[in-house]
């Protein structure tokens, strides 16, 4: 008998992989320009910094609802795959574009 996955514990596992690749994104984006942000990981929160620009991202098991300093928001449910995909529609993307995209946008 195979047993049930822990999809609590890959949805954690998936956060702060999550959180990683926003520390990396965000890092790379900031060499040329000598600044640095902070991210905060939380176990339903993280939140990403930049001067005055953030993004915070709220995490209720799969569901992501995240939000920008101007008013930018929306809600992502992570995958088993390890994916986001969008609430409305069936669009997957790879965690990883979705977090360098949120850093480009975040350290411009």
């Amino acid at each position: 008998m195979v047993p049930e996955p822990d999809f609590d514990q890959l949805y954690v596992e998936l956060w702060v992989s999550l959180a990683s690749l926003l520390r990396s994104y965000t890092a790379a984006h900031g060499l040329n320009r000598n600044t640095q942000a902070t991210v905060e990981l939380g176990e339903e929160q993280i939140t990403v910094r930049h001067g005055d620009d953030w993004l915070k991202l709220q995490r209720d098991g799969a569901m992501i609802r995240w939000g920008r300093q101007n008013g930018k928001g929306g809600i992502l449910e992570l995958t088993a795959a390890g994916r986001l995909k969008r609430s409305e529609g069936d669009h997957e993307e790879e965690m990883d574009m979705v977090a360098e995209a949120w850093a480009r946008e975040l350290m411009a």
